[in-house]
């Protein structure tokens, strides 16, 4: 099978990451993979690909002049042209603002096109109203939409009518996470260890994280506090470590390159986000074997714990609910130990590639079905 598959970039990133495994994965099986990174600066690809993926940089294929003064129309007929070249049996795309040129750009094109929301867009706030528009516009031409979670279905069948078939594909756990040891364990006494992690912005609320932690202090003084990531919030996060009065406990050391080898380091992994489409970093957590806390945000955590079966969950917003959870773990660690093997159990059988493969086999059966063909509920 030949498959075109548009991404916005190929930078460091939960999208990037997940299209570079599931490109890799389908090449390594001998499907024919042509990945086209659509950002008109181009950069880098910061994920490992297999080698027989075909990388081509939309950038490329686009003048300069192009880039400079027409950006959207050089892009329009650069992806039209590469289709035209490739012939793919199917299109897959990830992400609203490359959806809706590729939507477009396929206009009169008998080639079945998938295109994937990475967010839950009845809640994120990353599309602006001309992508809305668009979206609600040009999405009925797409050939199936495939969301992250169930959790998603009804509303975005709502914000956009007139869908042929959405389908339901969580991301997959990376190829690698099995390769991961577990930290070593440290001679009493030691320090036990709270993590966050991700993009330091408002929607990740780890301020109600630093909050909850400063409320369980006190009682907990071989508790330390770390929240790996970068971002906008960082000065406003410093400050509010301050004031706590536990800037020797509580730590923001940056950005990671080796982000599973600190998060086997950590006692308890907790997720705060008001938000999420799909959260790999929780996902991960879980398969690393950690004992996991989060919010009760649309979309993921649910469905991800199995209603809290495999991580606690705390409402949205409640913050003794939120400190109470994290309570429960840092004072037992049966508990910890025990929920984060079942944890890891759970996800590695559940969002294990293989598995979300055959999903996406699905998916790609449906999608390039003759279009007088009923196909199944």
């Amino acid at each position: 099978m030949k498959i075109l598959f548009f991404v916005s970039s190929m930078h460091a990133g939960g999208a990037e990451r997940v299209a570079a495994t599931l490109s890799s994965a389908w090449a390594r099986r001998g499907d024919s993979v042509t990945l086209v990174p659509t950002y008109t600066r181009k950069g880098t690809c910061f994920y490992h690909l297999n080698p027989a993926v075909r990388l081509v940089w939309l950038a490329d294929r686009m003048s300069w002049l192009g880039r400079r003064l027409l950006p959207s129309v050089s892009k329009w007929f650069a992806v039209r042209r590469l289709i035209r070249e490739v012939e793919p049996d199917v299109i897959v795309s990830f992400l609203t603002n490359v959806n809706v040129v590729v939507l477009s750009a396929t206009r009169g094109m008998k080639i079945p096109v998938i295109v994937c929301e990475r967010t839950n867009p009845a809640f994120s706030s990353s599309a602006s109203d001309t992508l809305k528009r668009l979206r609600r516009s040009l999405y009925p031409r797409a050939t199936t939409v495939v969301l992250q979670s169930r959790d998603s279905v009804d509303a975005f069948r709502a914000m956009v009518p007139g869908l042929k078939d959405i389908a339901v594909v969580p991301n997959p756990l990376p190829p690698g996470i099995d390769e991961v040891g577990q930290a070593e364990v440290v001679s009493w006494p030691r320090r036990y260890r709270l993590l966050g992690m991700g993009r330091l912005v408002p929607s990740k609320r780890f301020d109600a994280l630093i909050q909850a932690f400063s409320a369980l202090a006190e009682a907990y003084p071989d508790w330390d506090l770390v929240i790996w990531g970068e971002g906008p919030e960082r000065k406003n996060l410093e400050q509010l470590v301050q004031a706590s009065g536990l800037a020797s406990r509580v730590s923001l050391p940056g950005r990671t390159e080796q982000p599973w080898e600190e998060v086997v380091k950590a006692d308890v992994f907790a997720m705060t986000s008001e938000v999420e489409g799909f959260p790999n970093v929780l996902l991960e957590a879980m398969a690393l074997g950690r004992a996991c806390v989060s919010v009760d945000c649309p979309s993921g955590p649910r469905e991800i714990s199995e209603g809290g079966k495999y991580a606690l969950l705390a409402p949205l917003g409640d913050q003794p609910a939120l400190c109470n959870a994290l309570e429960q773990l840092m004072s037992d660690p049966t508990l910890r130990d025990v929920m984060g093997r079942r944890a890891a159990a759970s996800v590695r059988e559940r969002y294990g590639l293989p598995g979300i493969l055959a999903q996406w086999d699905g998916v790609f059966a449906r999608a390039m079905q003759p279009a007088d063909t009923e196909r199944p509920a």
